[in-house]
């Protein structure tokens, strides 16, 4: 999500927006046993680490087959890449959220296509999709953002393959299932600052298909299936092993990260009752892991730089709809073509949220927005 500021003090409470290093320190000798272990094995690419992470997480996701790679973007493309997915082939996707979807799209030759978001859940509204499926559309990548799942029963029905985006939202669950195990492919990062996070990039993706996930294990090692036989086209994009040994650590303890998670959700919800805002909704069926808290307010700015003032630094997630980037100009999107998006867009302020934050750092949170309204 770019940089971030890891601290802001206040007389009284120290808010950081973001703490990973707090995990570490909690996890610490387990951590450093495990990356000692690589370096003394000396089997550093593609190993019993990296293989063993791959059948934990796929289990964690009720997938058949994990296939780890360099980072949650290359996941997408890798992913669309399985799927054949390139030139004259069209696919949708938000265009509230980081890039990295529609870059993947970018990256295959593929057209990307933008549908508006549902405004309460932020996520893909299917009615918008279903307007822009052509004979050319050949996947559809639902992303759930902040840690809730799309309405992918209703995005399903459209007929569509659905590779699915869970790089915030991996232990949600939709109508019982985990993400990544409603589509044809699930795919995952762990960023440094995602619910399982790794110390540097690394991804994954998951499947219950065999041929997708050998061509997957192909395309991740220059399209190699046998040593300096290169059947297809590929990529150099491997999950390392020492990510691979840390996030082993944390795996076990990622359901108790997310319970906590919703716990400091619980607490803002209550505490910011009554306010001029529009908080997080949990839509039916859905299990929120809260990546990200995010509300609504009509006086963002104003309360952004309140907080800050009062030792609460925040980012906006996401202040600029991609139809409006820079980098897709030459598209012709124009302010008012999604405008939902637009309007979340300019009114939305996540606030502090990891599971290391303490009930005293989430009650200053909530007594400085409140303090904000008078």
């Amino acid at each position: 999500m770019g940089s971030y500021p890891f601290c802001s003090r206040s007389p009284t409470v120290n808010v950081p927006f973001l703490n990973p290093a707090a995990q570490f320190a909690a996890l610490r000798t387990e951590t450093l046993a495990a990356v000692e272990a690589v370096l003394a094995k000396g089997h550093y690419i593609l190993g019993p680490n990296v293989a063993a992470f791959e059948q934990e997480v796929a289990a964690f996701c009720g997938a058949k087959h994990g296939i780890g790679v360099n980072s949650g973007s290359d996941a997408l493309t890798l992913a669309l890449r399985a799927l054949d997915i390139g030139p004259g082939d069209e696919v949708i996707t938000t265009p509230f959220t980081y890039i990295a979807p529609a870059e993947s799209i970018h990256q295959v030759g593929a057209r990307v296509v933008f549908a508006d978001i549902d405004p309460r859940r932020f996520t893909l509204d299917p009615a918008e999709v279903a307007r822009r499926i052509t004979p050319r559309t050949k996947a559809i990548i639902p992303v759930h953002l902040f840690g809730q799942a799309a309405p992918l029963h209703d995005l399903a029905a459209l007929g569509i393959p659905l590779v699915e985006d869970c790089a915030q939202a991996i232990g949600a669950r939709c109508d019982g299932k985990p993400v990544a195990s409603h589509g044809v492919l699930g795919c995952l990062s762990f960023y440094p600052t995602k619910n399982l996070g790794a110390a540097g990039d690394g991804g994954m993706v998951v499947t219950d298909d065999e041929a997708l996930a050998q061509k997957l294990r192909m395309l991740r090692v220059h399209g190699i299936e046998r040593r300096y036989f290169h059947d297809i086209h590929g990529y150099n994009s491997r999950l390392d092993e020492l990510q691979a040994a840390i996030l082993r650590v944390k795996l076990p303890h990622l359901a108790g990260w997310n319970a906590r998670r919703a716990e400091i959700a619980a607490r803002y919800d209550a505490g910011l009752a009554g306010l001029p805002l529009q908080l997080p909704e949990t839509a039916p069926g859905n299990t929120h892991i809260y990546h990200v808290y995010a509300l609504l307010s009509d006086r963002r700015d104003e309360l952004q730089t309140h907080l800050a003032a009062n030792g609460v630094p925040t980012i906006i997630y996401y202040p600029q709809p991609l139809h409006l980037q820079k980098c897709y100009a030459d598209r012709g999107w124009k302010t008012g073509d999604f405008p939902v998006s637009e309007s979340v867009s300019r009114r939305i302020l996540p606030l502090p949220m990891y599971p290391e934050l303490t009930d005293a750092q989430a009650d200053h949170v909530v007594a400085q927005v409140r303090s904000f309204f008078g």
